[in-house]
């Protein structure tokens, strides 16, 4: 696909890691400068008996740590996101993290400075460490908080921009126009436009953490299942799975390419290549060969 019939969202994919990378490293070093400043300028104006280096040290260090487990957290908000829908259902889950977080960040700042302070030949103590980890639970709960709800309004920007599907509403009043169980149309929702698109229309899905990508023209818009819950409401004699994060549409498939894995890839008249695992093998070319 060329520059020219690529949209903004997909030019922005190549950059795309180093953007997010790039924005957490910034916010960290900013946080670190500015607060070894500030503490600085306190140290200075209440004529403490601290070197200059110390103030950077401790901001440097909780910095350091904090960007190390970024990480984990964007791990640990694919596999249980917080959205409006469900917080009720995820806070406790979420809680337990901040615990973790906050466990870590101590255990990473507090060695850190024990190795600065011990090029300096001095000793670092981080004090009554049940007390002191008390004090900074309640600044690292907040620290939490900012980082997983910038991941998640980052998350959904992306996939409003991309253009993210959704099964059609049950009316509130009368009956629904089409089957909510079995779908023939989805609903995309890109850049505050709102358009149907037909569930035949879809080439292949593709499960990605709690959403399936849905295949279209070349363009994937993101709905929020599991390839399970999707496959049961998909027309069976259009849609099939060949591996546990790809279901394809039958006509949509150009060839079966045996591998000597017992697997096979299956070439779609897209131009993708999908991998399809031994499980799901003979009952595609068995399918294949029927429509065929």
């Amino acid at each position: 696909m060329d520059s020219v019939s690529q949209t903004p969202f997909e030019r922005y994919q190549p950059w795309r890691r180093s953007v997010e990378v790039g924005f957490w490293v910034v916010t960290y070093l900013v946080s670190a400068i500015g607060n070894s400043l500030t503490a600085n300028m306190d140290v200075s104006r209440l004529a403490l008996d601290f070197a200059s280096w110390q103030p950077v040290a401790w901001e440097a260090s909780s910095a350091i740590a904090s960007l190390a487990l970024i990480p984990a957290v964007v791990w640990f908000t694919r596999r249980w996101p917080l959205h409006l829908d469900n917080w009720r259902q995820m806070l406790p889950a979420h809680l337990l993290a901040s615990v973790a977080w906050s466990a870590l960040h101590v255990i990473g700042m507090v060695a850190i400075r024990k190795a600065v302070y011990a090029t300096q030949g001095q000793h670092y103590d981080f004090g009554n460490w049940w007390w002191e980890f008390g004090y900074e639970y309640l600044k690292d709960i907040r620290s939490y908080a900012g980082v997983v709800a910038t991941i998640e309004v980052y998350r959904f920007v992306l996939r409003r921009w991309q253009g993210e599907a959704s099964l059609l509403d049950v009316p509130d009043d009368g009956p629904p126009m089409e089957s909510v169980e079995r779908p023939e149309r989805f609903l995309v929702r890109k850049l505050g436009r709102e358009f149907l698109v037909g569930a035949n229309d879809i080439e292949w899905m593709q499960a990605s953490g709690n959403y399936v990508n849905l295949r279209m023209r070349g363009h994937d818009y993101p709905l929020r299942s599991t390839i399970g819950g999707i496959e049961g409401k998909l027309d069976p004699d259009r849609f099939v799975r060949v591996h546990r994060s790809y279901i394809v549409n039958l006509d949509q498939v150009g060839s079966i390419e045996p591998l000597d894995t017992g697997d096979a890839r299956v070439h779609m008249k897209d131009g993708s290549n999908l991998p399809c695992s031994r499980t799901y093998r003979g009952g595609l070319r068995q399918r294949v060969g029927q429509d065929g």
